[in-house]
């Protein structure tokens, strides 16, 4: 029997992203998956629901009944606890979970018995590249960056040669070199910005400097395990805060990316260095979300501070819909051929170290340990 797929609608206000698109299902459909799309899903990303009929789905009116027969429920973003009430019990759930912003979601997933996998959980080896949808969110995301910097910027990015003289390019400084990083940094440098860049993994600065960018450097390594950055001490983040408050008062633009899986994000710009720039600099902060790597940032609005603009944006990766839901989709559909069995029924291999270690709920059990820590400390 087919793995019946079900397509959500989101619900988080200004999500445009869709979980599958049309050229994805076609091809699932031509694998056996029975696909079928709640009406309108894919409106943010200028998908009708004609698209999806073309490539095989079914659409279906978003009703208490759409669920009904369905083995896979994806999203992009976490479900509300109302929306989980309706969903089939022991159902499988995948999206972009976020256990530790919505506790009140794991908690209403565990008492559905819902079996949910929150891709960000995914583990960080080379099988699951191709499911990697942090990456792909932050490919996308790092672009919106630059861009958002050059809307911002009172000055030009390029250097130009005019009849009324030459105008120096804009210096952008980049904290963080991760997938968003360096998709700043490549973004920054074709519109010819001067880049500089910052991570606290040594190991980042050959992939900076391939992209014509300088990278700073400190005597710090702060390499943690699956390619993320540990949370510095309090010596080192006294030296780091002491180069980066040079930087940051040369630069025109500063994009922040540094974020800790989990965790709040790091402070990396104080008050004080915030005070120190440039009248007309400009800060985007793409950790608003989680906190921030400015102490000055607010998350889903620009502000300005004593001619500072600080830009905190909220779900970045959905203001370019179109391509982040393509990319999304793909990272899916690896993710789900991993649960087809050899009859073509669904099948969860826990023996998978991809399976095992991106699941959050199954069988009214929280597996995913940090998040059971959590909220066991939260309930003592």
């Amino acid at each position: 029997m087919p793995i019946r797929v079900t397509v959500g609608a989101e619900t988080q206000p200004g999500e445009r992203r869709v979980a599958l698109v049309p050229e994805v299902i076609a091809r699932m459909s031509q694998q056996g998956f029975d696909i079928q799309v709640a009406k309108s899903a894919g409106a943010g990303a200028n998908l009708a629901d004609s698209d999806f009929v073309a490539a095989g789905a079914v659409i279906v009116p978003g009703s208490e009944t759409m669920f009904n027969g369905t083995d896979i429920i994806v999203r992009v973003q976490a479900p509300t606890v109302e929306e989980i009430s309706r969903f089939p019990e022991g159902v499988v759930l995948i999206g972009l979970l976020q256990p530790h912003r919505h506790p009140d979601v794991v908690k209403a997933l565990q008492a559905r018995r819902i079996t949910s996998f929150s891709m960000e959980l995914l583990p960080r080896i080379s099988r699951a590249q191709s499911m990697d949808v942090l990456s792909s969110q932050a490919t996308v995301a790092g672009y919106q960056a630059a861009l958002i910097g050059a809307r911002l910027s009172p000055r030009f990015f390029p250097m130009l040669t005019t009849a009324a003289g030459t105008i120096r390019p804009a210096k952008v400084l980049v904290l963080g070199a991760g997938v968003a990083g360096l998709q700043a940094i490549a973004t920054a440098r074709r519109l010819g910005a001067i880049v500089e860049a910052y991570d606290v993994r040594a190991a980042a600065a050959e992939q900076v400097e391939s992209l014509g960018a300088k990278f700073l450097k400190i005597d710090v390594k702060a390499e943690a395990e699956g390619g993320y950055a540990r949370e510095l001490t309090d010596e080192e983040k006294q030296l780091q805060q002491t180069m980066l408050a040079n930087a940051i008062k040369a630069a025109d633009v500063v994009i922040t990316t540094a974020q800790i899986p989990g965790r709040p994000a790091p402070k990396m710009i104080s008050a004080e260095m915030v005070a120190g720039m440039k009248a007309g600099a400009v800060i985007v902060d793409l950790a608003a979300e989680t906190g921030g790597n400015c102490e000055l940032t607010r998350c889903g609005e620009t502000v300005a501070e004593g001619g500072v603009t600080i830009c905190g944006p909220r779900d970045i990766a959905s203001d370019m819909s179109v391509h982040a839901s393509d990319m999304y989709a793909r990272n899916l559909q690896r993710f789900m051929e991993l649960m087809k069995g050899e009859d073509g029924a669904l099948k969860l291999d826990w023996e998978d170290e991809i399976i095992a270690g991106t699941v959050l709920t199954h069988d009214g059990e929280i597996r995913h340990p940090a998040t059971r820590e959590l909220l066991e400390g939260a309930a003592a």
